[in-house]
């Protein structure tokens, strides 16, 4: 077939051409009406006018974007263009639909280019959020602008300050499960509801009094083992940590530092924030991840002697039936009481091997906490290797009073639980294997199986365990729990692998919190009156760096150099007096962990949302409901971290009564990933993706032989194609029928540009059936539909509507394709037909839908326009075909009408069959209706 030349190109053809001056002019029609504006019930975003005021509510939201210099490339969109044709399709069945976005714009990235350029990260941000903006306008994305913000926003960071406040003025009362105000808890102290420890409260000084309390708060201030990287100069979270222990950005070593700190108490909301994922709809593999995140262990606290002194390691175990094996502790590096038993000298006949060749413990002790310092806690755990140091003392079993030696040892993290372990061996394969490396004893207190060898960790019946031989685990480890409550050795307890929030980033481009430190070096909440506490303007935004080997350096943040800020002089209450200002910045997940709420009421100055618009538009919808965004949509990646801080701060929001719903995020959704491949050259350096040609299987780049990987798209991979190439090559609307036409929502998928053409065609041929192409003249024609082509359309709606409300959006544009190709050859173009066509389309293909919808006759956007709704009538089918089984093989067929009676397809069954049965007798027939016909002979 020959190509058509461009001049030969119908004149009315669409085009890439045309859709570019199609879909600029469209987006600028829906701006200027606000055609995507949504009506709150109250507050000067409400509308009662709007037509869909008072209509039943949806309210669908994106995992809002980081804003990169590095703009979107086409994986990006992907679950926003998602959300976009399901609120789109919802929309005009009816709903008053909240789709917004923002952006999530504090982090590390444009501080470390405000550093290297010396360009404000404000300025950088700014500009960063007007590319994507401009992105995601061009994508003719419905969202509605008046609630667009940046988390950088001070109108915005007010809020996230405020709720801190709330955070730091809690408590969590275990009585009854929730969090209530720190005055409550005051107020119990000084009516002896509740004893003060140590003293009477009345009897404690002021200062006191206010170090018990801070104690008690659900934000809080403490000495926390953290990831401090000298070269950068700041502490890194987590997953800014590679996993060979160094820095993401600039590759530093991190050090474990013992650093003040402020905390979130999340771990006291452990055992709600696991219950309720029970009453959410989630993906099951998020609701497991979150489960082991927060890791709830039930078993016992247990107090292990120390020498002659009153000192005693507290450990925790899952495992107390097995305390008569064990036979040494492990504390970790850091852990407090290192330092205080540890004797001057070794214990005489201490075997070498527990002493690292070092003449004294606190040597060994010292090289060995630097040697672990300069470890992730990844490294820590996993390390195949053991290694470990005697501190030269003994602690008491307090079962059998046996005297076990106390190590220091990696493996155990002084963040997680108590920061000891009691080392059972025989039931523990990394105690079984520090226990062979340093010579220690080995006792089984579980039975094994016969020739079993090494640690066993399975079930079975306690040995050496005097009182508890005999016993099942459960029965033993009940049994151990009463005995040491009775004895006052320990006591039942549930545990979490989950850690308190650390709360506080070294850095500049964070929001600053809205506390000062009085002459007690307390901290003191700043009144509500005085938010925002605002960013000020730095003239250094970097923190100080120190030789990236220098662990025991300082951290000195930027705002720390700021002396005019640090230090003022405020009346809060008692006179004006001098404070000094907290100079730390909180992390980047604070902004994203409310801003579902803002979009309620983003302009509300005087409260974090009207309530009756949080109601509205999160409340629960029943009795037992979580409420919440009705669908919130992302990357699996953000499994735990993000959602689980979002799901902690509603919770004590809600607690407060400052929200109905108890629970952000109703139905979560993981949209897959869009993947590309890249292409390396012989010596591993990437090279340009679209350059790359395929020959015979092989593929050259520059006439030489390059090898292809699969994975992510990166600028460092070479293989980024962006939103914008797209629509300048194809248009908007068939990048979006692209990326929708791809595969199923929630699946990765690769990218292939050349198969885009494929939705460019299905667009034309939609174009063809409403314009003539030499023309321009509209086509559609009054004319009644065949019934054929009829009940093909109303098959088609019914499908559509029911993939849509699935979000299976490639499978509702097969069925928008597959009944364009039966539209496509008939005489004339029907306009009962090709105006349902053009609805259904307009959630994929919204610029176009609008044209086509204009030039049908229309005025005014389809935006509001009912959706198709299929007439049952043409759905029924005109006759069933049932097999007949006998005696469970199909020995014929039969068809019937779907009204038949049982008795007619029973004897019209009987009568299909009637050769194969001879005159035998059935001494059954079945008739399962709709299904199939079984007789028993």
């Amino acid at each position: 077939m020959p190509i058509m030349s461009e001049s030969e190109t119908p004149r009315f053809r669409y085009t890439a051409a045309l859709a570019n001056e199609i879909e600029p002019r469209w987006q600028a029609r829906w701006a200027e009406h606000g055609t995507f504006d949504a009506p709150n019930p109250a507050g000067d975003l409400a509308d009662p006018a709007h037509p869909r005021a008072g209509a039943p509510k949806l309210h669908v939201q994106d995992m809002f974007p980081y804003p990169s210099g590095a703009g979107l490339h086409v994986g990006h969109p992907l679950g926003y263009i998602g959300t976009d044709s399901y609120t789109r399709y919802k929309r005009m069945a009816g709903f008053n639909v909240l789709h917004p976005m923002g952006f999530d714009a504090f982090g590390l990235p444009a501080e470390q280019y405000a550093v290297q350029t010396g360009t404000h990260p404000a300025v950088t941000t700014a500009a960063n959020v007007e590319r994507y903006k401009g992105q995601l306008k061009r994508l003719g994305l419905a969202y509605d602008e008046r609630r667009s913000f940046a988390t950088t926003d001070p109108d915005y960071y007010r809020w996230t300050q405020w709720i801190f406040l709330q955070v730091f003025n809690s408590w969590y009362d275990e009585k009854i499960r929730k969090a209530r105000p720190i005055s409550a808890l005051i107020a119990e102290f000084e009516a002896g509801t509740r004893p003060a420890p140590g003293a009477p409260w009345a009897e404690l000084s002021a200062v006191e009094r206010r170090k018990l309390v801070d104690d008690h708060r659900l934000a809080y201030v403490s000495e926390a083992p953290v990831n401090w990287c000298p070269g950068l100069g700041t502490v890194l979270a987590n997953e800014e940590v590679t996993p060979d222990g160094r820095s993401e950005r600039g590759n530093f070593p991190v050090f474990q530092r013992n650093l003040k700190q402020w905390m979130m108490r999340i771990t006291a909301y452990g055992d709600r924030l696991i219950e309720d994922l029970d009453t959410l709809d989630w993906p099951e593999p998020v609701k497991l991840m979150q489960r082991n995140w927060i890791g709830r262990s039930r078993g016992a606290h247990v107090d292990f002697p120390v020498g002659s002194s009153a000192d005693k390691i507290t450990v925790f175990t899952t495992r107390p039936d097995t305390l008569f094996g064990a036979t040494y502790m492990v504390l970790a590096p850091e852990h407090e009481l290192v330092n205080k038993i540890a004797p001057a000298e070794w214990p005489d006949g201490v075997n070498p091997a527990w002493t690292g060749g070092y003449g004294t413990p606190g040597e060994a002790i010292a090289a060995y906490r630097a040697q672990a310092a300069a470890k992730t806690d990844e490294e820590r755990t996993e390390s195949k290797e053991k290694t470990g140091v005697f501190v030269g003392a003994y602690a008491t079993n307090p079962v059998n009073e046996a005297r076990i030696p106390v190590f220091i040892a990696d493996y155990v993290l002084a963040g997680y639980g108590t920061g000891a372990i009691m080392a059972v061996p025989g039931q523990d394969e990394r105690d079984w294997e520090f226990a062979e490396k340093f010579e220690l004893p080995i006792i089984r207190t579980v039975q094994a199986p016969e020739g079993f060898e090494g640690a066993f960790t399975g079930d079975g019946p306690a040995i050496n365990s005097d009182w508890l031989d005999g016993k099942g685990v459960a029965e033993a480890k009940a049994a151990m729990i009463a005995w040491l409550e009775q004895h006052g050795h320990g006591r039942g307890a549930t545990t979490y692998r989950l850690r308190d929030w650390l709360f506080s980033r070294q850095r500049y481009w964070g929001e600053p919190f809205p506390i000062v430190y009085d002459e007690t070096g307390l901290p003191v909440a700043l009144p509500e009156s005085m938010l925002p506490v605002v960013l000020p303007d730095v003239d250094d935004f970097s923190p100080r760096t120190f030789d990236p080997e220098d662990a025991d350096s300082e951290p000195e943040t930027p705002l720390s150099r700021k002396k005019d800020w640090v230090n003022v002089e405020l009346d809060l209450g008692d006179g004006l007096k001098s404070y000094t200002r907290e100079t730390n910045t909180m992390p980047q997940w604070a902004g994203s962990c409310w801003y579902e709420l803002r979009y309620l009421d983003p302009r509300n100055d005087k409260a974090l949302v009207d309530p009756e618009n949080e109601a509205y538009w999160m409340g629960p919808a029943r009795d037992g409901d979580s409420g919440g965004v009705d669908l919130y949509v992302g990357g699996v990646e953000h499994a735990v971290l993000h959602l689980l801080y979002a799901r902690f701060w509603h919770k004590v929001l809600y607690d407060l009564g400052h929200v109905s719903s108890f629970e952000p995020f109703r139905k979560l959704f993981n949209q897959g990933y869009i993947q590309a491949y890249a292409f390396q050259d012989e010596r591993g350096f990437y090279v340009p993706a679209e350059e790359v040609e395929e020959r015979d299987g092989q593929y050259f780049y520059d006439g030489e032989p390059v090898t292809r990987s699969y994975g992510k798209m990166g600028k460092s991979l070479k293989n980024v194609v962006t939103p914008d190439e797209m629509c300048e090559q194809y248009g908007a609307d068939t990048f979006r029928v692209y990326e929708m036409a791809m595969g199923p929502l929630d699946v990765s998928r690769p990218w292939e540009t050349r198969a885009v053409v494929g939705s460019q065609r299905f667009l034309q041929r939609v174009w063809r059936l409403v314009v003539d192409e030499e023309t321009g003249a509209l086509r559609v024609t009054d004319e009644p539909l065949e019934p054929a082509v009829r009940k093909h359309l109303h098959r088609t709606i019914a499908g559509v509507r029911e993939d849509m409300d699935e979000l299976r959006f490639n499978t509702a544009i097969a069925k928008l394709i597959e009944l364009t190709n039966a539209l496509t050859p008939l005489p004339v173009a029907s306009r009962e037909a090709i105006e349902p066509l053009v609805l259904m389309v307009s959630p994929f293909a919204p610029h176009l839908a609008e044209e086509l919808w204009s030039k049908l006759g229309h005025e005014g956007t389809l935006a509001y326009v009912d959706f198709p709704v299929a007439d049952p009538a043409h759905l029924k089918a005109e006759s069933i075909t049932y097999p007949v089984q006998i005696n469970g093989k199909v020995r014929g067929r039969v068809s019937v009408s779907p009204e038949a009676s049982e008795d007619s397809v029973r004897a019209e069954a009987l009568a299909a069959v009637a050769d194969v049965l001879a005159g035998r007798d059935p001494k059954k027939v079945i008739v399962v209706k709709g299904r199939l016909v079984s007789v028993v002979v």
